[in-house]
């Protein structure tokens, strides 16, 4: 068509090969701001730019690739039967299947193995063990995929990842080096495969040496009953799933001749589950740690080993224009049905807050506007007094309210989208009813450590250096600004690589001090979060509960002695126990309303 984009015609080419190599002819290819992902028959791969740069559009292409890749060799029934339950031996198990069937492509199909290896780049790029300084920090699922790799296609492991591989290469090669071997030689098997990978785990001791996968007799049961053993393998898959999707993201997607129950129930699974080793740079999300907490120590002194490399930056400063309004577009794409649910809850809270701005009126005057309610007394008894009435406005308070939104990895997907959409509807709704908005975004400047921690290692390691990751604070909307300019801000949420770490104490003081400098006489802060504060830099050198207890100290003093009003919004973590006023969900869509719910009682208040 002549209205076609380079992007449309390109991402046409690039669904009829996903269809022609998945052998499934309703694949369809969608662009994503997040990590890539195959959900059902949709592979959603990275957008490349207007222009089609050529290392992007390998990108594309090499998940795309990936993806039809798993739909045509992956049966994933067959690989959750026999998945380990031990969290790291099942990363492992999963990234190797991973392997298996990009190593089917790239050996058969000489541009795909160009394709593959750009998306491996980008891949590697996010990756822990391209930072990795000691054998400890080597992430083991990730060493072991890329010498498998090597073994089965002849690709090397990128200069990146390099010195993380030499660190484990010998111990790996040592325990498992005749499973690489054997592995090779059952590249179109996935059965065999699969049986051959659990011994190589055991070898690794990963796995049990007493935990056997299942009798062969049940797996030949498979044929002849297989569409009730695929419904039943499917649910049990859902449950084992469910326990583990905190730990670890699960293969699911289809599988070459399962049934259409199977395929229902890994579809269902698939909406919560990403897809292993393809999740940007969520291998590197550090674990929340919800600690119980003891007392706080006196002798406690926060403090950040250089402020040198901090920044308080503008969204639009972060990247350009064209790009916030496509990340702004496909956050609006991602979110259409739940907007609909928000826009309600918040027409709920304008109702409630303008009937606290409602006129009220004194009657019986003697003078001032005539009482229609009176008019009867007025025309028989014209002399009569007391048939007037007077507005009087109550009083409502001027008032700000400030967002605080949680930046950090963990907060990816689905709950940073949520919290994006939310803080765009009520600024919207606030700014109807008079209130000014501000909203602000916390994160770090790097992963595990940016210039801070070189420049503490420049200085000799010296012992309790506090601090020591560059804060990176984000404006997306400033209380004076109309929504309508900062709209496409907050469409920079939606940008692979800006959501890293988190050190909330610092990062509360940053917009409580933006408060405090407001001329409003009602001041509210509201944080949205999903735990407890975490940089790996920071704590790997300091005591465990360095920035918990910061967090703690900050809450206390702005709880006790500061004029601003502290609310907080844990996603699926516990926020109870740092914040007087708080609530915790589990599910992210129960965001919207349940802002809009302590916004009104805090609205309320007094």
């Amino acid at each position: 068509m002549a209205n076609e984009s380079p992007l449309d015609r390109f991402k046409l080419a690039l669904t009829g090969a996903a269809r022609a190599i998945g052998r499934d002819a309703e694949a369809e290819v969608n662009w994503t701001a997040e990590a890539p992902s195959l959900q059902g028959h949709t592979l959603r791969v990275p957008m490349p730019g207007r222009a089609l740069p050529a290392d992007q559009a390998r990108e594309a292409r090499g998940f795309a690739d990936s993806f039809a890749l798993k739909m045509r060799h992956h049966n994933s029934a067959l690989h959750a039967r026999n998945a380990p339950a031990e969290p790291d031996a099942r990363a492992c198990y999963d990234v190797v299947e991973n392997v298996r069937y990009e190593a089917l492509g790239s050996n058969n199909f000489a541009g795909m193995r160009s394709n593959l290896d750009a998306s491996q780049a980008l891949r590697i790029a996010a990756d822990p063990i391209t930072r990795a300084e000691r054998r400890e920090d080597v992430p083991i699922p990730s060493a072991l995929a890329l010498l498998l790799r090597e073994k089965l296609t002849g690709q090397p492991v990128p200069a990146d990842a390099e010195k993380g591989v030499d660190m484990v290469r010998e111990w790996i090669e040592e325990k498992a080096g005749e499973d690489f071997e054997r592995l090779a030689l059952s590249l179109d098997d996935q059965k065999a495969f699969q049986s051959l990978s659990l011994d190589m785990l055991r070898n690794l001791e990963l796995v049990r040496s007493e935990e056997e996968p299942e009798d062969a007799e049940d797996d030949a049961g498979e044929d002849e009953d297989g569409e009730e053993e695929s419904e039943k393998d499917g649910d049990d898959d859902q449950i084992d799933q469910d326990s583990q999707q905190q730990q670890i993201a699960g293969e699911q997607s289809e599988g070459e001749g399962e049934s259409e129950e199977t395929q229902e129930v890994e579809q269902e699974t698939e909406m919560t589950e990403g897809e292993p080793g393809d999740d940007g740079e969520e291998g590197m999300m550090p674990v929340r740690p919800n600690r119980p907490w003891t007392d706080l120590p006196d002798s406690f002194d926060y403090k950040a080993f250089t402020t040198s490399f901090d920044e308080v930056v503008e969204a639009q400063d972060l990247c350009d224009y064209e790009e916030l309004d496509r990340l702004r577009a496909y956050l609006d794409s991602q979110l259409a049905g739940l907007a609909g649910v928000v826009t309600r809850l918040a027409n709920r809270l304008q109702r409630r807050l303008m009937a606290q701005q409602n006129r009220s009126w004194d009657f019986d005057q003697e003078e001032g506007m005539l009482d229609a309610a009176r008019l009867a007394r007025v025309v028989v008894s014209p002399g009569h007094s007391l048939s007037y009435k007077i507005e009087r406005d109550i009083e409502f308070k001027d008032t700000v309210v400030t967002m605080l939104i949680d930046n950090s990895g963990s907060m990816r997907g689905r709950p940073i989208s949520i919290a994006a959409i939310s803080a765009d509807i009520l600024s919207r709704t606030l700014e109807r009813c008079g209130v000014k908005v501000e909203i602000l975004g916390f994160t770090t400047r790097a992963w595990k450590g940016g210039q801070s921690r070189e420049r503490w290692l420049a200085d000799g390691k010296p012992a309790h250096p506090g601090r020591l990751n560059d804060l990176r604070h984000i404006i997306y909307k400033k209380a004076d600004e109309p929504m309508r300019r900062a709209r496409r801000n907050l469409g920079l949420m939606m940008r692979e690589g800006l959501l890293k770490e988190n050190i909330d104490g610092e990062a509360l003081l940053w917009a409580h001090e933006r408060l405090l400098a407001r001329p409003e006489d009602r001041r509210i802060l509201m944080v949205i979060s999903d735990g407890a504060p975490v940089d790996d830099a920071t704590l790997s050198v300091n005591n465990a509960g360095y920035l918990e207890t910061h967090l703690r100290k900050v809450i206390e003093w702005i709880e006790k002695q500061s004029p601003v009003q502290l609310v907080a919004i844990g996603i699926g973590h516990d926020v109870t126990r740092y914040y007087k006023r708080a609530v915790t969900i589990m599910d992210a869509e129960q965001l919207g309303g349940t802002i809009i719910e302590q916004l009104a009682d805090l609205f309320e208040i007094e």
